[in-house]
């Protein structure tokens, strides 16, 4: 809630504090910065999930609107700190009733291994995983 906004009615995400009107549009690099989200993994998630469309400019520049940021932040959610799949999440999204992944002992979500993938891939997978898990403990302190 901002100052002087006793009603809390600000549609603002709580990571931008860059003076633009809560309805504003923002680029890819103002959500990535504001939400600690790389911009890579949010072009991925707009492959991963239909729901997921910022406008597309000429030149293929984005601009998410604040209903975009705030599914961004949903999905980042479930994804990070709750432990759904992508797949989980997207279901969740959708409205299907969908259960966390299974916790493992580091309460990262296991990654499927594709078909035909080495058997490294796994292991990568983890470690992916948990440094992604990792990292977004970090910005939360």
């Amino acid at each position: 809630m901002i100052e002087g906004d006793p009603a809390g009615t600000d549609a603002r995400p709580q990571g931008f504090a860059d003076g633009k009107d809560p309805e504003a549009l923002r680029t890819i690099g103002e959500v990535a910065g504001a939400l600690g989200i790389r911009q890579h993994v949010l072009r991925y998630w707009e492959e991963q999930f239909p729901m997921l469309r910022p406008l597309k400019r000429s030149g293929g520049r984005r601009y998410y609107r604040p209903e975009d940021v705030r599914l961004v932040e949903t999905i980042d959610r479930l994804v990070h700190r709750e432990g759904y799949t992508l797949r989980g999440a997207r279901q969740a999204l959708g409205g299907q009733r969908t259960e966390p992944a299974e916790a493992t002992s580091s309460s990262v979500p296991e990654i499927a291994p594709q078909p035909g993938a080495g058997p490294n891939f796994a292991h990568r997978a983890r470690l992916i995983a948990l440094r992604t898990t990792l990292a977004g403990a970090l910005h939360d302190s």
